[in-house]
Protein backbone atom coordinates (compact mmCIF):
# COMPACT_ATOMS: atom_id res chain seq x y z
CA UNK A 1 0.00 0.00 0.00
CA UNK A 2 1.23 3.68 -0.98
CA UNK A 3 1.54 6.47 1.60
CA UNK A 4 -0.89 8.00 -0.10
CA UNK A 5 -3.29 5.13 -0.53
CA UNK A 6 -6.79 5.70 1.00
CA UNK A 7 -6.06 9.66 1.96
CA UNK A 8 -7.71 12.52 0.25
CA UNK A 9 -6.14 14.32 -2.23
CA UNK A 10 -6.58 18.20 -1.20
CA UNK A 11 -3.81 20.92 -3.16
CA UNK A 12 -3.69 23.86 -0.22
CA UNK A 13 -0.98 25.50 -2.80
CA UNK A 14 -0.69 29.44 -2.09
CA UNK A 15 -2.41 29.06 1.02
CA UNK A 16 -0.85 29.64 4.87
CA UNK A 17 -2.30 28.21 7.56
CA UNK A 18 -0.88 28.37 11.46
CA UNK A 19 -1.69 25.20 13.37
CA UNK A 20 -1.30 25.54 17.26
CA UNK A 21 0.59 22.51 19.79
CA UNK A 22 2.64 21.39 16.45
CA UNK A 23 5.40 20.34 18.44
CA UNK A 24 3.66 17.01 18.74
CA UNK A 25 0.63 14.20 18.38
CA UNK A 26 -2.56 15.58 16.51
CA UNK A 27 -1.16 19.16 16.22
CA UNK A 28 2.20 18.06 14.28
CA UNK A 29 0.42 15.22 12.03
CA UNK A 30 -2.20 18.40 11.18
CA UNK A 31 0.96 20.18 10.20
CA UNK A 32 2.78 17.89 8.21
CA UNK A 33 -0.77 16.53 6.40
CA UNK A 34 -0.90 20.73 5.46
CA UNK A 35 2.60 21.15 4.37
CA UNK A 36 2.27 18.07 2.32
CA UNK A 37 -1.10 19.34 0.68
CA UNK A 38 1.08 22.88 -0.11
CA UNK A 39 0.48 25.32 2.39
CA UNK A 40 2.93 27.13 4.25
CA UNK A 41 2.49 26.35 7.64
CA UNK A 42 3.31 28.35 10.19
CA UNK A 43 3.91 26.26 13.45
CA UNK A 44 3.12 27.74 17.03
CA UNK A 45 3.62 26.16 20.31
CA UNK A 46 5.50 26.78 23.63
CA UNK A 47 8.33 23.99 23.00
CA UNK A 48 10.48 25.55 20.13
CA UNK A 49 12.97 22.65 19.71
CA UNK A 50 10.03 20.42 19.06
CA UNK A 51 8.64 22.67 16.61
CA UNK A 52 11.48 22.53 14.60
CA UNK A 53 11.61 18.73 14.26
CA UNK A 54 7.54 19.08 12.92
CA UNK A 55 9.01 21.99 10.75
CA UNK A 56 12.14 19.95 9.30
CA UNK A 57 9.73 17.25 8.39
CA UNK A 58 7.36 19.61 6.53
CA UNK A 59 10.35 20.96 4.53
CA UNK A 60 12.37 17.58 3.81
CA UNK A 61 8.74 16.67 2.30
CA UNK A 62 9.29 19.57 0.11
CA UNK A 63 7.19 21.64 1.79
CA UNK A 64 7.40 25.11 3.43
CA UNK A 65 7.21 25.69 7.27
CA UNK A 66 8.33 28.18 9.80
CA UNK A 67 8.68 28.06 13.70
CA UNK A 68 6.64 30.71 16.07
CA UNK A 69 7.23 30.19 19.69
CA UNK A 70 3.91 31.17 21.10
CA UNK A 71 1.93 31.06 24.80
CA UNK A 72 -1.15 31.00 22.66
CA UNK A 73 -3.13 31.95 26.00
CA UNK A 74 -1.57 35.50 25.86
CA UNK A 75 -3.59 37.88 24.02
CA UNK A 76 -0.99 39.99 23.09
CA UNK A 77 0.80 36.93 21.89
CA UNK A 78 -1.63 35.09 19.97
CA UNK A 79 -2.06 38.85 18.06
CA UNK A 80 1.62 39.20 17.35
CA UNK A 81 1.40 35.77 15.79
CA UNK A 82 -0.88 36.23 13.43
CA UNK A 83 0.27 39.54 12.55
CA UNK A 84 3.78 38.36 11.98
CA UNK A 85 2.25 35.56 9.62
CA UNK A 86 0.46 38.03 7.89
CA UNK A 87 3.36 40.13 7.20
CA UNK A 88 5.57 37.19 6.25
CA UNK A 89 3.65 35.29 3.79
CA UNK A 90 0.99 38.19 2.97
CA UNK A 91 -2.07 35.91 4.09
CA UNK A 92 -3.85 33.51 6.56
CA UNK A 93 -6.08 31.45 5.26
CA UNK A 94 -6.35 28.53 7.79
CA UNK A 95 -5.97 28.56 11.48
CA UNK A 96 -6.01 25.13 13.27
CA UNK A 97 -6.83 25.90 16.66
CA UNK A 98 -5.03 22.18 18.50
CA UNK A 99 -3.40 23.57 21.51
CA UNK A 100 -4.74 21.64 24.64
CA UNK A 101 -3.84 20.03 28.14
CA UNK A 102 -5.17 18.20 30.35
CA UNK A 103 -5.28 18.40 34.27
CA UNK A 104 -7.28 15.28 35.34
CA UNK A 105 -8.87 15.03 38.68
CA UNK A 106 -12.28 14.60 40.31
CA UNK A 107 -14.19 17.79 41.24
CA UNK A 108 -13.83 17.82 44.98
CA UNK A 109 -9.91 17.78 44.31
CA UNK A 110 -9.46 20.42 41.26
CA UNK A 111 -7.71 23.13 42.10
CA UNK A 112 -8.48 26.55 40.89
CA UNK A 113 -5.01 26.75 39.31
CA UNK A 114 -5.68 23.13 37.10
CA UNK A 115 -9.42 24.28 36.53
CA UNK A 116 -7.89 27.96 34.97
CA UNK A 117 -4.37 26.50 32.92
CA UNK A 118 -6.63 24.41 31.31
CA UNK A 119 -9.60 26.54 30.53
CA UNK A 120 -6.84 29.07 29.26
CA UNK A 121 -5.46 26.96 26.85
CA UNK A 122 -8.35 24.96 25.69
CA UNK A 123 -11.06 27.60 25.27
CA UNK A 124 -9.73 31.31 25.71
CA UNK A 125 -6.79 30.10 23.22
CA UNK A 126 -9.11 29.77 20.73
CA UNK A 127 -10.78 32.92 21.25
CA UNK A 128 -7.95 34.83 21.05
CA UNK A 129 -6.34 33.09 17.58
CA UNK A 130 -9.64 33.49 15.87
CA UNK A 131 -10.14 36.98 16.85
CA UNK A 132 -7.16 38.09 15.38
CA UNK A 133 -6.85 35.16 12.51
CA UNK A 134 -10.60 36.60 11.54
CA UNK A 135 -9.25 40.21 11.10
CA UNK A 136 -6.99 39.00 8.52
CA UNK A 137 -9.41 36.73 6.95
CA UNK A 138 -12.16 39.20 6.44
CA UNK A 139 -10.03 41.58 4.74
CA UNK A 140 -9.65 38.65 2.25
CA UNK A 141 -12.89 37.41 2.09
CA UNK A 142 -11.74 33.78 2.64
CA UNK A 143 -10.73 31.32 5.53
CA UNK A 144 -10.93 28.50 7.56
CA UNK A 145 -10.95 28.13 11.00
CA UNK A 146 -11.29 24.63 12.18
CA UNK A 147 -11.27 23.94 16.16
CA UNK A 148 -10.01 20.55 17.77
CA UNK A 149 -12.72 20.06 20.76
CA UNK A 150 -12.78 16.53 21.77
CA UNK A 151 -15.83 13.65 22.50
CA UNK A 152 -15.29 14.83 26.26
CA UNK A 153 -16.50 18.20 25.20
CA UNK A 154 -20.01 16.06 23.90
CA UNK A 155 -20.73 13.61 26.46
CA UNK A 156 -18.36 14.38 30.21
CA UNK A 157 -15.84 11.83 31.23
CA UNK A 158 -15.49 11.57 35.46
CA UNK A 159 -12.14 13.36 36.42
CA UNK A 160 -11.97 15.60 33.70
CA UNK A 161 -14.65 18.71 34.59
CA UNK A 162 -12.51 21.47 33.02
CA UNK A 163 -11.04 19.89 29.78
CA UNK A 164 -15.10 19.17 28.93
CA UNK A 165 -16.01 22.31 30.36
CA UNK A 166 -13.51 23.81 27.82
CA UNK A 167 -14.03 21.39 24.97
CA UNK A 168 -17.78 21.80 24.96
CA UNK A 169 -16.96 25.55 25.04
CA UNK A 170 -14.83 25.53 21.61
CA UNK A 171 -18.24 23.61 20.11
CA UNK A 172 -20.01 26.38 21.15
CA UNK A 173 -18.15 28.87 20.39
CA UNK A 174 -17.41 27.37 16.51
CA UNK A 175 -21.16 27.50 16.15
CA UNK A 176 -21.37 31.01 17.08
CA UNK A 177 -18.82 32.26 15.35
CA UNK A 178 -19.86 30.45 11.96
CA UNK A 179 -22.61 32.68 12.43
CA UNK A 180 -20.74 35.62 12.63
CA UNK A 181 -18.14 35.08 9.99
CA UNK A 182 -20.21 32.79 7.29
CA UNK A 183 -20.96 36.27 4.95
CA UNK A 184 -17.32 36.89 4.85
CA UNK A 185 -16.98 33.28 2.89
CA UNK A 186 -15.28 32.58 6.50
CA UNK A 187 -16.36 28.85 7.61
CA UNK A 188 -15.60 27.83 11.00
CA UNK A 189 -16.07 23.63 12.03
CA UNK A 190 -14.73 21.82 15.03
CA UNK A 191 -13.48 18.11 14.88
CA UNK A 192 -14.47 16.27 18.26
CA UNK A 193 -11.38 13.26 18.18
CA UNK A 194 -12.16 10.43 20.52
CA UNK A 195 -9.45 7.79 21.86
CA UNK A 196 -6.05 8.73 19.33
CA UNK A 197 -2.77 7.41 19.84
CA UNK A 198 -0.76 10.15 21.10
CA UNK A 199 1.23 11.06 24.00
CA UNK A 200 -1.45 12.11 25.94
CA UNK A 201 -3.01 8.38 25.84
CA UNK A 202 0.37 7.15 26.11
CA UNK A 203 0.00 8.06 29.59
CA UNK A 204 -3.31 6.31 30.52
CA UNK A 205 -1.31 3.31 30.66
CA UNK A 206 -1.95 -0.35 28.86
CA UNK A 207 -4.29 -1.51 31.08
CA UNK A 208 -6.66 1.33 30.99
CA UNK A 209 -5.56 2.08 27.11
CA UNK A 210 -7.18 -1.72 26.58
CA UNK A 211 -10.37 -0.71 28.30
CA UNK A 212 -10.69 2.11 26.03
CA UNK A 213 -10.79 0.02 22.97
CA UNK A 214 -13.29 -2.05 24.39
CA UNK A 215 -15.70 0.54 24.27
CA UNK A 216 -15.51 1.76 21.12
CA UNK A 217 -17.04 -0.22 18.49
CA UNK A 218 -13.86 -0.50 15.82
CA UNK A 219 -11.84 -2.34 18.66
CA UNK A 220 -8.89 0.40 18.23
CA UNK A 221 -7.65 3.87 19.17
CA UNK A 222 -7.46 6.48 15.96
CA UNK A 223 -4.69 7.80 14.57
CA UNK A 224 -3.44 11.21 14.78
CA UNK A 225 -3.43 11.48 11.10
CA UNK A 226 -7.34 10.59 10.79
CA UNK A 227 -7.75 13.73 12.43
CA UNK A 228 -5.49 15.41 10.26
CA UNK A 229 -7.43 14.05 7.23
CA UNK A 230 -10.77 15.57 8.77
CA UNK A 231 -9.00 19.11 8.65
CA UNK A 232 -7.59 18.51 5.25
CA UNK A 233 -11.12 17.88 3.70
CA UNK A 234 -12.68 20.97 6.09
CA UNK A 235 -9.86 22.93 4.61
CA UNK A 236 -10.46 22.29 1.19
CA UNK A 237 -12.57 23.71 -2.01
CA UNK A 238 -14.58 21.10 -1.21
CA UNK A 239 -15.90 21.97 2.57
CA UNK A 240 -17.13 25.92 0.92
CA UNK A 241 -20.78 24.99 2.13
CA UNK A 242 -20.06 23.50 5.51
CA UNK A 243 -19.49 25.89 8.84
CA UNK A 244 -20.83 26.04 11.87
CA UNK A 245 -20.57 21.48 12.04
CA UNK A 246 -18.71 19.33 14.48
CA UNK A 247 -17.05 16.50 12.78
CA UNK A 248 -16.94 14.05 15.58
CA UNK A 249 -14.02 10.99 14.54
CA UNK A 250 -14.00 8.65 17.58
CA UNK A 251 -14.75 5.06 15.95
CA UNK A 252 -17.97 5.16 16.48
CA UNK A 253 -17.61 5.43 20.48
CA UNK A 254 -20.71 8.03 20.71
CA UNK A 255 -23.23 6.96 18.20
Amino acid sequence: MSENEGKICVDLSGQVAVVTGASQGIGKAIALALGKAGAKVACAARSVEKLQETAAEITAAGGTAEVFACDVTDAQAATALVDEVAEKWERVDIVVNNAGITRDTLLPRMSDDEWDAVIQTNLRSVFLLSRAASQVMMRQRYGRIINISSVSGLMGNPGQANYSASKAGVIGFTRTVARELGKRKITVNAICPGFIATEMTDALGPALVDEVKKRVPAKRLGEADEIAQGVLFLASRSADYITGQVLTIDGGMTA
